[in-house]
């Protein structure tokens, strides 16, 4: 049975995603500025509605949301309720007996 030190391991390492010491720093320098990609697409977006272009707004919304509406997350529900099906007519007379 071979050794299991070494080699790629499940969950092993960083995470996807993460932002390594260059990435941060970039990212920290452009928050220090004032100047981030966020803040580019909201004053774009605001420019644009203000000019009344709201198809351009709407792009640049589009692109912003993400960054600030957290997505909503599937779930499921579960639950034992029967419901009863009564169908009556115009006459009040219950059709379904």
């Amino acid at each position: 049975m071979a050794d299991r030190r070494g080699g790629a391991r499940e969950g092993a390492g960083r995470k996807r995603g993460t932002a390594n010491r260059l990435t941060r720093e970039i990212a920290e320098r452009a928050m220090q500025e004032g100047i981030t990609p966020l803040e580019v697409m909201l004053n774009a977006m605001r420019e644009s509605y203000e000019a009344h272009d709201y198809e351009e707004a709407t792009k640049y919304a589009c692109m912003a949301a993400p960054y600030i509406h957290p997505r909503l997350s599937a779930i499921t529900a579960q639950h034992d309720h029967r419901a009863e099906l009564v169908v009556i007519d115009e006459f009040g007379d219950n059709l379904l007996e």
